[in-house]
Formats: structure tokens, sequence, C-alpha cells
């Protein structure tokens, strides 16, 4: 969270001339519903099973960037999925987490102590996001120009 998936994923469509998803947008358009009300209203597991089928049904229908949402890749359905696809992990430390993402309005999984959650969130989720990832990139006191770039070159054969 925090690591401007979408905004790099936005770049990425645009210099390769292709189109951007986002699979967080996919599973509200599907509900109807923003991702916090599914949090609150039906709970993670829900929403973890919405996810897991939106990530899905991209990674068979579309060709473009694939932004994925931040806990996706716990579902170890999922990890399997994207065996055989490129997957770059944005890495953004705890101190640029805070600072872009604020507190937290609209993220369920930051409810209370916002930077003891992001701590825990990174500290969780950093060895899953490596396992997964062909390409890895930090983005902290990086604009997502040169993040993208990043990617860019890392990609290119």
């Amino acid at each position: 969270m925090g690591a401007g998936k979408t905004t790099v994923a936005t770049l990425l469509a645009e210099a390769y001339d292709v189109t951007a998803r986002d699979t967080d947008t996919d599973v509200e358009a599907a509900e109807g519903r923003s991702i916090s009300d599914i949090f609150v209203e039906s709970g993670e597991a829900h929403f973890r099973a919405l996810e897991r089928d939106a990530v899905a049904a991209a990674l068979a229908s579309h060709t473009g960037v694939l932004s994925l949402g931040g806990g996706a890749v716990l579902d170890e359905t999922t990890r399997d999925l994207l065996a055989g696809h490129r997957v770059v992990f944005l890495r953004v430390g705890l101190t640029e987490a805070v600072k872009r993402v604020g507190l937290g309005a609209g993220r369920p999984l930051l409810f209370g102590n916002v930077r003891a959650r992001i701590k825990a969130t990174l500290e969780e989720r950093a060895p899953i996001y490596e396992s997964v990832a062909t390409v890895v990139v930090d983005t902290d006191e990086t604009s997502p120009d040169d993040v993208a770039r990043r990617i860019q070159e890392a990609l290119t054969p």
C-alpha cells in the first residue's frame, strides 16, 4: 500500500501502448460498492474471494498492464496463477508508505494505529511479494515516472 501500483501501471500501459487494469476497480465495479464497504459489510474473507476471482478473470482475459490489490498475493491460488507472468514488486519503506497513505482513510486494514498497521502489513507481505516477483523496484523517494522507467529497463531483454 502506498507503493504507487495504479499510477505506475497507468504509466507503463501508456509507454507500452496497451491498456491498464486494476483488480481493485474490477471488484468495486462487480460489487457496486467500495472496498471499504465490502470489508465492513461482508468481511475480509468475502473481499479476498472476490479479489481472487477478479485476478483470475483479469489474467485470463487482459493483455495489458495489470495492477493487483496489495493483498492479492496472500492467496495461494493467486500466486499459482501469477507463475509464468512477469510480476513487479514495487517495494516501499515504512516512512514513505506512511507519507503516501496518510491516515488510511478508505483503507480498511488500517483502522487503529496507522503506522503500526502499515509496519506489520509490510513485514508480513514483503517476503510473499518477493517470492512471486520477477522484478523488484524500490519506490522510496522516487517519482512514478522514474519507477516506470526502471521497470521498463528491467523488463527489456
